[in-house]
């Protein structure tokens, strides 16, 4: 068998869809971006949706609408894609760590105030792999500090905290649509907020910082960016919506028979957190057991695509990349849980349609190759 990390989930529906935008005049700045706003914001339970290219450029307009600048911090969670702390430095704001808890991988709320001075301006927590962060607390921080709230949400389309959906919490939230999220829209991505001046600014800057009415189409109120998510994209992301529980359940049954076949596996710890019916999956991701090194995760992950079934990493820690290391001085053990974990995790391949023979193909080599390992 030949087995990819991640595999997008398209149907003649989705095909149907971006072939009939085709036929019309508008392949930018029509009809079914206004839609897919729409839809998002609706089922994401917010009351504005700007959709743009990625969930990076969601992000950074975050930033800016909210006015964070020159060396006001941001405090945040290392154990990330980059694009979380990358957006404050757009802003020459700076990003300032907390490490992570041990259990769910998000950032360890009761660090955070220890962080906290007159230059911090917003806490913005990440939804690792799908599994809600702690919002509630989050929240009080956030109010009694006077601090932005913002929430990447770019894993966690679907999943559910106190009954409300992910991407709803927080001043500002963002979801991403790149081909190996919950839905794609093959790049894209979504500011969401229930604020009317960060739509607003939103919405603005997305399309070359010109006025959200009345707008001419050569005049510019503000710096802005060409951020805008063309029509196709658009309708593709409206198609796969339109199937979001089908979705949602598909990654949810792949990700129970991981879970059942690796359970009585003593060198793995499974993700426990997608046996809750409210966390909507994005990577399975497996953290080997303390005895292993980081070399040894290396090599696991080597033999495991020499037999053609490709695994990843996630996440390396931020602050050991290369330039954050020169930017500001990080060196190993800054934030030991989240380097402990980084060394040890195994992404496994985890799409919509992945068959359970291929999953116990993947279970029975990789535990193969962790005997011959040990």
């Amino acid at each position: 068998m030949k087995i990819p990390l991640s595999k997008p989930d398209i149907t003649d529906i989705e095909k149907k869809k971006v072939l009939e935008v085709l036929e019309t005049s508008y392949l930018s700045l029509g009809p079914q971006l206004k839609e897919f706003e729409e839809k998002i914001a609706e089922y994401a339970g917010v009351k504005y949706a700007i959709a743009v290219n990625s969930g990076t450029s969601a992000l950074h307009l975050i930033v800016r609408a909210l006015d964070i600048k020159d060396n006001d911090e941001i405090i945040t969670t290392p154990f990330s894609f980059i694009s979380s702390s990358n957006c404050a430095l757009f802003e020459r704001a700076k990003p300032v760590f907390v490490d992570i808890n041990s259990e769910t991988l998000n950032i360890d709320v009761s660090k955070i105030e220890e962080k906290i001075n007159e230059k911090t301006k917003a806490i913005l927590a990440v939804d690792v792999f799908g599994n809600p962060a702690n919002w509630d607390e989050l929240k009080e921080i956030a109010v009694k500090h006077n601090l932005y709230l913002i929430e990447d949400s770019a894993e966690a389309l679907g999943s559910i905290y106190n009954g409300k959906r992910c991407g709803s919490f927080g001043d500002a939230g963002i979801f991403a649509f790149y081909p190996n999220k919950q839905i794609t829209t093959g790049e894209g991505g979504v500011v969401l907020t229930n604020q009317k001046m960060i739509a607003d600014k939103c919405y603005s800057m997305t399309n070359q910082g010109r006025r959200v009415e009345n707008s001419k189409w050569l005049e510019h109120i503000r710096l802005g960016y060409n951020y805008r998510l063309d029509e196709l994209s658009c309708a593709l992301g409206i198609a796969q919506l339109s199937r979001i529980e089908e979705i949602l359940n598909k990654r949810k049954t792949v990700a129970g028979i991981y879970n059942n076949k690796l359970k009585d596996v003593p060198e793995v710890k499974i993700p426990n957190f997608f046996f809750e019916k409210t966390t909507s999956p994005f990577v399975y991701v497996i953290i080997l057991e303390d005895s292993f090194s980081e070399k040894d995760r290396d090599v696991i992950v080597e033999e495991m695509n020499k037999k053609d079934i490709q695994c990843g990493f996630y996440f390396q820690p931020i602050h050991l990349q290369p330039f954050y290391r020169e930017m500001f001085g990080y060196t190993d053990n800054d934030f030991p849980i989240t380097e402990k974990i980084s060394q040890r995790t195994i992404a496994l391949p985890f799409f919509n349609d992945l068959k359970e023979e291929e999953i116990v193909y993947v279970v029975e080599n990789l535990k193969q190759i962790i005997r011959e390992l040990k």
